[in-house]
Order: C-alpha cells, then structure tokens, then sequence
C-alpha cells in the first residue's frame, strides 16, 4: 500500500499581509518555519520513500525543514505549484474583491464559475494534479511518499480524491499552513485517513 503524506507550506510573509501568491513567492516567517519544525518533529519515526515539493521557494523551504537529516533527496516539480492567479498575484486580497468583484465572489463562492485574470483556469490545475497523483502511484506501489504543496493545490488533491465536483472545491477541512493531510492508495483506488491535521502545533520544540 502507497500512503501519501500531504502538507501545506508554513506561514510566509505575505499571508501575513493577505497577499495572493500564486507562482509569485514570499519567504516564511518565524512562524511558518517552527510550523515546518513541529511537523518534522511529529513525522520524525516516519520512514520516506520520497519526498516531493512544488518547486517554490516558500514549499521548498518547508520540505527542507521537514528533511531535516534524512537521506532523501527532495524531487522539485512545477506540477505541485500553486494555482497561477495571474493579475491578481502580488495583490492584497480586498484590491482584488474590489477590483474584479465578479471573478473574486466566483472564485470563493462559485468556482465552477470562475473565470481567470489572465491566470490559469480550474480545469488546468486540476489536470496537473491529476497527473501528478497518477505520475506519483507509477513511481511507488507502496511505501510512505511525502509531499508539500500549496492550499488550493491541496484543496483541488481533495476534490480529485474524493471524486467530487468543481463547486465542492470548497468545502471540507480549511488548509492551515503546515497542515497534515494523509491517503492511502492501493488496488486503484484511493483512502482518506485524514485532511488538515494541525494538531502538531501543540509540539513544543527544544
């Protein structure tokens, strides 16, 4: 059996500042870099086979905090990225809703509606991340995988999961930075053990 250790980025500057990343980045805050801490501590006895990141800074930072000592090399893919938000990326989240009223209430509310700015649509993110998840079962039929992506990427992994539809994006588990979500894959099909798990933030670091 192939059990998929799936988790957010820490906190980074600009979610402090509600800016909307994307492709675009921001370092991690203090904050972001102990949630990346405690959940390398809570994951400590778990053996990788592989560790996957979106090539981002702000994922590969987490993953590299979260590798800590562990002989696995952590593999880059541009597949894990956020969602491209285009024009809006960079911008603060209340510029946007007042800006493009209409694609930001889709967005939130009606994302089955959602019209991009210039950015990707919701169709295109979730093909990359089907692919990924079929890209990663034909590397490993079994073992422990670990992957850090990003809040809609992991919200659209759910969807693809749980075979639901594109206005459901929302709802479920809220993806905290750092939070842990786990399935499990075996006779082609897949198993949710949990989604957005924080309860390592009650870890106290030496």
């Amino acid at each position: 059996m192939l059990k998929l250790y799936i988790t957010r980025h820490g906190e980074t500057i600009w979610n402090t500042l509600k800016r909307m990343q994307g492709h675009k980045d921001s370092e991690l805050t203090q904050k972001g870099r102990q949630q990346a801490a405690q959940l390398a501590k809570a994951l400590e006895s778990v053996e990788f086979e592989a560790l996957y990141s979106s090539s981002s800074g702000r994922t590969m930072q987490t993953a590299q905090i979260i590798t800590g000592k562990r002989n696995v090399p952590i593999i880059p893919m541009d597949s894990l990225k956020e969602i491209n938000l285009g024009k809006w990326e960079g911008m603060v989240f209340s510029d946007v809703e007042r800006k493009y009223p209409v694609e930001y209430r889709n967005f939130w509310e009606f994302p089955h509606l959602y019209e991009p700015v210039g950015g990707e649509n919701l169709s295109e993110i979730k093909g990359r991340l089907e692919e990924t998840l079929r890209l990663i079962t034909q590397r490993h039929d079994q073992g422990n995988v670990l992957i850090v992506t990003h809040a809609v990427s992991l919200k659209f992994i759910m969807l693809i999961v749980e075979q639901k539809e594109l206005k459901d994006l929302w709802n479920g588990a809220f993806i905290h930075p750092t939070s842990l979500s786990m399935i499990e894959y075996e006779n082609d099909g897949w198993k949710v053990v949990k989604w957005g798990d924080i309860s390592h933030y009650d870890i106290k670091l030496d």
